[in-house]
């Protein structure tokens, strides 16, 4: 397969996680461009997440980072809304029992809160947004849903933060229960991550 050019040689992905390099990576095949990651770069700076929605926060952490490297950089926010709650723990999704807090603190945080709430009023959704920043031009979007339910019981054991509990009715299983490859499939970020990805190609091939 030929490769096709962006107008710049490198991208900095704004994230140290190696899950999320992996999948952000494969938005960009095709293209002849280097991946990069903050963790290549010295002296990038710490970003504080204090946006109140996941498209503030993904444009802080992109726009950052691209204007202390000169580079286009891609970052993404991600997290939990649960209708119950009015949306939260939403932006506060990895902090929800508060700074530091384990995925175990979180998810009991969160189940107190729905003991005594019906099944069926326990409708959420994962939420993704990547925000992709351009020197000197705006700053593209993407967002990304995955509409489930909270459960009380925990169940599988792949996947991370609210997973065990994240119900997906048309499969009968939690989102921690479905292989990787499934669940990058149908995921949020995966969902962002195509969207993204359609709009560079129309954009740039």
């Amino acid at each position: 397969m030929s490769k096709h050019t962006f107008p710049w040689k490198r991208i900095v992905l704004a994230t140290k996680n190696k899950g999320k390099v992996r999948e952000f990576s494969r938005m960009f095949k095709g293209f002849d461009v280097e991946i990069v990651t903050i963790a290549d770069l010295p002296d990038m700076p710490d970003v504080v997440e204090d946006g109140e929605t996941f498209e503030e926060n993904a444009r802080k952490k992109a726009e950052a980072i691209s204007h202390a490297t000169g580079l286009p950089a891609l970052a993404d926010d991600s997290g939990l809304e649960v209708d119950a709650l009015g949306g939260k723990p939403g932006v506060y999704s990895a902090r929800f029992a508060g700074p530091n807090a384990t995925d175990s603190q979180n998810n009991a945080k969160l189940i107190a809160l729905m003991q005594d709430i019906p099944e069926a009023e326990r409708k959420a959704r994962f939420v993704c947004v990547l925000a992709l920043a351009i020197p000197g031009g705006e700053t593209l979007f993407a967002r990304g849903t995955c509409e489930g339910r909270i459960v009380l019981e925990s169940k599988g054991e792949n996947g991370f933060g609210y997973d065990p509990h994240f119900f997906l009715p048309d499969r009968q299983q939690t989102m921690a229960e479905l292989a990787p490859e499934e669940k990058n499939r149908i995921s949020h970020r995966g969902e962002a991550v195509r969207k993204l990805e359609n709009v560079l190609r129309e954009r740039f091939l």
